[in-house]
């Protein structure tokens, strides 16, 4: 992203300060700060992380910190209702409304999108699905029923999330990194990502796969293991496709009963053929 501008410069020290503690005089002003930084989370002037040059992801710790502040600050109120039912909510995470301009597809049948997530142009969202404070969806992104953008969670452009898909949320601790989910990667249904995980540029996740920070990936086309360590997250290269895997146990009773543990495994890398079929979706835009 390029460099803050003097105004974003002005909110990130003042959301710093309030986050260290807000006086019962300064609670309006504090409320005024949060809801400037999600107008700058909508239209995406800020994220909860970012990828740097390098091609590292690197958490905003200031914008993670004044979307818990909004928690902190916010009263619980009636959120609407809907038949027998009633809502209730911090009334400083209300669900965002759109214009027919902003481009933003979102079929009716019970879908919530939260104040501070960005939804860009051109974005498809089939009901239900939950897109939660401090998420970014880039443009042409599909999400399929039963999607789940958790708070904080990053998704590229023309990525399809199938349905059932689920990408956990983190803001506590504030540093952790969310679940990242780069440009035109192809999420299959019921697939669940979870800690900080990476998925990389043009990747294909199979339906049923689940990714955590404790999950041992096989790479079959390199013969190699993924896994995430004290340095550094699982991530999932570019291209790969993956499907769910075991491996054997290797040692002691659960080895002798031939036990297999859950392994996700790179079958193979992105080609002609799974491009292919991954374009098939363009027909439902």
């Amino acid at each position: 992203m390029p460099s803050p501008t003097p105004d974003i410069a002005a909110l990130r020290q003042e959301i710093a300060q309030l986050a260290a503690g807000v006086p019962t005089e300064a609670r309006r002003e504090a409320r005024v700060a949060v809801g400037r930084l999600f107008r700058c989370l909508e239209r995406g002037d800020v994220r909860a992380a970012e990828r740097l040059p390098s091609g590292r992801w690197q958490v905003n710790l200031w914008v993670k910190e004044g979307i818990l502040l909004a928690f902190r600050l916010g009263r619980l109120v009636e959120a609407g209702a809907a038949g027998p039912l009633n809502f209730f909510d911090k009334d400083t995470l209300p669900p965002r409304n759109f214009r027919l301009e902003d481009e933003v597809r979102v079929v009716p049948g019970g879908s919530i999108i939260r104040a501070g997530a960005h939804v860009g142009r051109g974005v498809i969202v089939m009901p239900p699905s939950f897109v939660n404070v401090g998420s970014y969806v880039g443009d042409e992104t599909l999400l399929d029923s039963h999607a789940l953008v958790g708070s904080c969670a990053q998704v590229g452009r023309r990525v399809h999330l199938s349905c059932g898909a689920q990408l956990g949320g983190v803001l506590e601790p504030a540093g952790a990194l969310p679940v990242i989910i780069e440009d035109d990667a192809m999420i299959g249904g019921n697939v669940g990502i979870f800690e900080g995980t990476i998925v990389r540029e043009g990747a294909v996740i199979a339906p049923g796969v689940t990714l955590s920070a404790g999950t041992v990936v096989y790479d079959a086309v390199h013969d190699q293991f993924i896994r995430s360590d004290n340095t550094r997250t699982l991530e999932i290269p570019p291209g790969a496709v993956v499907v769910p895997g075991t491996r054997p146990a290797s040692q002691g009773p659960a080895a002798e009963r031939g036990i297999a543990i859950y392994t996700p495994v790179i079958i193979k890398y992105r080609d002609d053929r799974t491009n292919s079929h991954v374009r098939l979706e363009e027909l439902l835009r």
